[in-house]
């Protein structure tokens, strides 16, 4: 999983995270809050919970355990989570300069991480 941060989601999150900026360039105010943190929880939406989980079942051999299932897991925990995730976007799109965002971003996801590895015992 440590490989996985340093790659792929060190280059696709700060990618994710610099089109969050450019796409609400327009927008002002609330709309502007809403539009960052609304859309930085659509990245980390239940496909992305699943791929996650797809990952830790890969790295821990657990091959047996890769199915469907873990889409039905991936979406209650995307539901479940919608609060945390909703006050910490917004902190992390609307407080934070750009350049801190992909660190503050891996502090939350590396929180979240314990969360979804949890998620299948929890839902």
């Amino acid at each position: 999983m440590v490989f996985i941060g340093a790659t792929l989601y060190a280059f696709e999150i700060p990618n994710y995270f610099n089109w969050i900026v450019k796409k609400t360039k327009p927008y002002s105010g609330i709309k502007l809050t809403l539009a960052k943190t609304g859309l930085a929880i659509a990245y980390f939406n239940p496909l992305w919970i699943a791929r996650h989980l797809l990952f830790i079942k890969l790295f821990s051999g657990n091959f047996e355990a890769i199915n469907s299932h873990l889409l039905e897991i991936a979406l209650w925990s995307f539901l479940a989570n919608i609060p945390i995730s909703f006050l910490a976007n917004y902190s992390i799109q609307n407080k934070m300069p750009l350049n801190w965002r992909f660190l503050a971003s891996a502090i939350f996801s590396a929180i979240m991480a314990i969360y979804y590895a949890l998620s299948e015992t929890i839902f």
